[in-house]
């Protein structure tokens, strides 16, 4: 099954460390921070790294909170088992999740968190692109 992501949030992958250049260590962390959200249930195999898109968020089923064009990231990763997750259960358990903000995100957040359940500040929503 393959799933995408859309977020305001910067995931770039730079497998940066602490360290090395630290905005590329806090994109890595944001990065770690899906990849270990999304381990919780599953263990996702990696199609690619997060790319970077500039559009709409109204576009993606970002919030309606977020006007004009935005950096928005798409991250599409595999799971080996059908059933295994499901839109609701990564809505649910990405809700509230810490994030780092300050990166190369043109979207200003209230609250440094993911936001999957507030229809108005939804910074990433999901998709299963098969069944």
């Amino acid at each position: 099954m393959r799933f995408t992501l859309y977020t305001l949030v910067d995931i770039t992958e730079t497998n940066a460390r602490r360290g090395d250049d630290p905005q590329q260590a806090r994109q890595q962390q944001n990065y770690l921070t899906v990849m270990q959200t999304i381990g919780l249930r599953v263990n996702p195999t990696y199609v690619k790294s997060p790319e970077m898109l500039n559009g709409s968020p109204k576009q993606y089923g970002l919030g309606e909170s977020y006007k004009n064009k935005h950096n928005i990231w798409k991250y599409t990763f595999d799971v080996d088992y059908e059933g295994a997750l499901t839109v609701e259960t990564l809505v649910n358990d990405f809700d509230l999740i810490p994030i780092i903000s300050g990166l190369h995100e043109s979207a200003k957040f209230n609250n440094n968190v993911f936001l999957s359940k507030n229809p108005t500040d939804c910074n990433i929503v999901f998709e299963l692109n098969d069944k």
